[in-house]
């Protein structure tokens, strides 16, 4: 059943198949090559845009309020409602703990001493001594590059009016 002739078939197709394979990848590296093109040669780009970094960016940095004038103005209701994303994790009344920890009176709080919550992770001596506003636009931007190593998997508010809303509903939580 098993002769001379069927192991040459399955060396044969085996051998045919690296062909195929081989000659494709080869097929492959032509058309989509993106060193510097046949025979070694660099061809310069296709063509370049120019960008003025002029007076272009400073207008824009001018036009944004700063998060001092955000906060300022800032809705607690609004606030209340970008806390929806946190409910999952924290909660609001004084010495209940989710996942997380209590928020009630996190604005002035101590960074990592919420009273019977334990279970803090990453590095939150890099957010500083208090939870002031401030530290917590920052912490709230991204928690993952605020404090490294973090277990929190809140991705973060991209939008420093939703970060300045949530925070003046934070700082409605305390005594």
């Amino acid at each position: 059943m098993f002769d001379t002739m069927t192991s040459t078939k399955i060396i044969g197709a085996f051998c045919g198949a690296l062909l195929v394979f081989m000659l494709g990848k080869w097929a492959a590296e032509e058309l989509y090559a993106t060193g510097g093109g046949h025979g070694g040669e660099d061809h310069a780009a296709g063509y370049v845009i120019a960008v003025d970094e002029g007076d272009d960016a400073g207008a824009e940095a001018e036009d944004e309020p700063s998060f001092e004038e955000l906060l300022a103005s800032a809705d607690p209701d609004q606030g209340a409602r970008v806390f929806a994303k946190c409910r999952a994790c924290h909660k609001v009344d004084e010495g209940a703990h989710g996942t997380g920890p209590s928020l009630h009176a996190v604005v002035g709080r101590a960074v990592g001493a919420a009273d019977g919550f334990d279970r803090y992770s990453g590095s939150l001596n890099q957010i500083g001594d208090a939870w002031s506003p401030e530290n917590l636009n920052t912490f709230l931007e991204s928690p993952r590059s605020a404090t490294p190593g973090t277990s929190m998997s809140f991705a973060g508010l991209p939008k420093a009016e939703d970060r300045a809303n949530l925070i003046a509903y934070l700082e409605t939580l305390g005594d």
